[in-house]
């Protein structure tokens, strides 16, 4: 079984209470810190071996000294989904989110929190040329990359192609866009695509969507950053659908 490590007490004690049986475990400082004192309490409970380490080891475990003073050592995810299972599930709510190339661990952190909180089925990522589910993500994400599937897909423009076969509209967004994110009926399977940052949608990508749509911006700066423009898209298709 494959290992990997989440650090930070929030997201530490996420998967603690969530999803007990995928942690292994547990090493902390050894500190009198209430919070830290609380996970110890809830990995004994569970029966979670516990080691207590220096600050050092916590920093080469996690790959971050922002560790907090604990690292949690887990086993495989519980929600994994492959592309195939992803398109055999797809119904009329289903809500998607593709991300073209996102460099930034903080950034597809983030967008794995917005991901859990609007009730997305997946998230698709190449590959390549993307930053994968690591530590840094997983503390960012604050339990959403536990319970969101991240699938990765060898050829992106393929499986977006698949996608549309199977009923689901291509919603991506573009500066170049002419229409605005506010100008469309999101209800029904939809796929969001965000791009790259910087560089935004690949041109196949691009190519893929049946519908390109730009956030207005009013001010001096041309773009917003990836996860926070990932936000406004996904609650304007929940607003749009009428969610609560």
């Amino acid at each position: 079984m494959s290992e990997s490590f989440v650090y930070g007490i929030h997201a530490v004690a996420r998967l603690l209470q969530q999803s007990p049986s995928r942690c292994h475990l547990l090493y902390c400082l050894e500190r009198r810190n209430p919070r830290l004192l609380q996970l110890i309490d809830r990995a004994r409970d569970a029966g979670i071996e516990i080691q207590l380490v220096t600050r050092e080891r916590l920093t080469e475990l996690g790959g971050s000294d922002k560790h907090q003073g604990c690292v949690l050592q887990i086993g495989e995810m519980d929600n994994a989904m492959d592309f195939a299972e992803c398109l055999q599930s797809i119904g009329p709510q289903t809500l998607l989110l593709v991300l073209d190339g996102v460099q930034d661990p903080h950034n597809l952190g983030a967008c794995l929190r917005t991901a859990d909180a609007c009730g997305v089925n997946a998230v698709i990522i190449p590959r390549d040329r993307t930053v994968k589910v690591n530590a840094t993500v997983r503390k960012v994400a604050a339990g959403g990359a536990e319970s969101v599937p991240v699938i990765e897909v060898t050829n992106l423009a393929r499986s977006l192609k698949e996608l549309q076969q199977a009923g689901v509209w291509i919603y991506g967004t573009s500066g170049e866009a002419s229409a605005s994110l506010y100008d469309h009926d999101y209800r029904g399977p939809i796929a969001l695509v965000m791009g790259a940052e910087g560089s935004g949608l690949r041109r196949l990508t691009r190519e893929c969507c049946d519908h390109l749509v730009k956030l207005p911006m009013r001010g001096q700066v041309e773009s917003l950053n990836v996860s926070v423009a990932t936000g406004i898209c996904l609650y304007e298709i929940l607003r749009s659908r009428g969610s609560d």
